[in-house]
């Protein structure tokens, strides 16, 4: 298949790496001729960028394209990419993220090119206004107009887009954001290496949490529950791995709270790093406020360790209470302090959640079976534009 995929910037991300790897597996794979046209990767979260330049497949960086509204260097970016796309004239555009998604979308229409849209998480979500959740929903009601169907990283996000009446049921299909699976099954290097490098040494409970450390990815609950935590079990230490314009912040109510000993920051590692500091935890926490389908929840499973999450977006679709981890309400500090105090207490416990995870999902998550399940849905896609011109034409 000739294939053009469209997302906003190649940072260091869930959204970004689910994205690379499809177009990297069906370029491999497959044989397809496929194009990443990406804005430049700008932001604190570390780029992609020269690993997409080094994937053999055509790579286009669109200046004007970014995240943040500004008309006239959107408008700059939409003739942009329908210059590219009436260029390359490709069996399917697949589009990504939220600007990438409404001006990519809005360019293939105008050339009448079919479109498959990811929705790596809600374009509307908690925490923003109910002005601006209407704007969003709007956008995407529009944009839906010209989609020929959509993948969702988990059930929860189509449920949200059916809700808000976006389009059809029927219109979606559920695509797990797939990774490479086998560093975390077998990590690149030894677990007691890496916590010594970390300052771990066999006395600690590693409680991991992986996030930039942004607004809405709720580090502040992890740091408000460890206070009971370390008060209680004083040899629990909790590793954040990421960086964010809110680092500074987190460091000094740390400090303020007299639990600068318990806390380590990896800082931004490449993706590539993750799954030997997943094997250096013994447990770990997802306290996202907003989420598609947190990365992290399939990772920490399918590396054996027991998961702790806020029950937004897809979480519940990997983490079974009791089962593979624990689900919590949104927010909650005590049954977070609770639940991390019950998996410290019990090295038993955690080892049957862990493995119990690996097991049921390390299969369904691999890359391979992600890019196999999009290309069925292009192959759908197509099928039914050719049935229509075929009534069309009969007609």
């Amino acid at each position: 298949m000739k294939v053009v995929h469209v997302i906003t910037r190649l940072i260091v991300g869930g959204a970004q790496e689910n994205t690379l790897l499809t177009v990297e597996d069906q370029h491999r794979d497959y044989g397809d001729d496929v194009t990443l046209i990406t804005g430049p990767a700008l932001g604190p979260e570390g780029s992609l960028l020269d690993r997409a330049a080094q994937g053999g497949f055509p790579l286009r960086v669109v200046e004007p394209l970014r995240r943040s509204i500004h008309p006239s260097r959107d408008l700059k970016a939409f003739r942009a990419l329908i210059r590219l796309l009436d260029k390359l004239q490709p069996d399917v555009v697949h589009t990504h993220s939220s600007k990438a998604g409404i001006l990519g979308r809005a360019a293939a229409a105008r050339l009448r090119l079919p479109v498959v849209h990811t929705i790596h998480g809600a374009a509307f979500h908690y925490g923003q206004s109910g002005l601006t959740q209407r704007i969003y929903i709007a956008a995407e009601k529009w944009a839906a107009a010209r989609t020929d169907h959509f993948i969702s990283v988990s059930d929860a996000m189509t449920d949200e887009y059916v809700t808000s009446g976006v389009a059809p049921r029927d219109a979606f299909t559920t695509v797990y954001s797939g990774f490479d699976v086998e560093p975390f099954l077998t990590p690149p290097r030894p677990r007691e290496t890496v916590r010594r490098e970390l300052g771990f040494d066999d006395r600690h409970i590693v409680v991991g949490k992986v996030g930039r450390l942004f607004h809405l990815k709720g580090h502040e609950f992890v740091i408000a529950a460890a206070g009971r935590v370390v008060a209680e079990r004083p040899q629990v230490r909790f590793l954040f791995v990421g960086d964010g314009n809110l680092r500074a912040r987190y460091e000094r109510e740390i400090a303020a709270a007299g639990l600068t000993d318990h806390f380590v920051f990896a800082g931004l590692v490449p993706p590539e790093v993750v799954p030997e500091l997943l094997h250096a935890t013994d447990l770990v926490v997802h306290t996202s406020q907003w989420e598609g389908l947190a990365r992290v929840l399939p990772q920490a499973l399918i590396a054996g360790k027991p998961v702790v999450s806020y029950d937004v977006g897809g979480a519940r679709e990997v983490v079974i209470p009791d089962e593979t981890g624990f689900l919590l309400p949104r927010d909650s500090v005590d049954e977070l302090a609770e639940s991390i105090l019950c998996l410290a207490a019990d090295p038993d416990l955690r080892r049957r959640l862990g493995d119990a995870g690996r097991q049921r999902f390390t299969d369904q998550f691999r890359h391979q079976t992600m890019t196999r399940r999009i290309r069925e849905v292009y192959q759908k896609v197509l099928e039914q534009r050719a049935a229509t011109r075929d009534a069309q034409t009969a007609s």
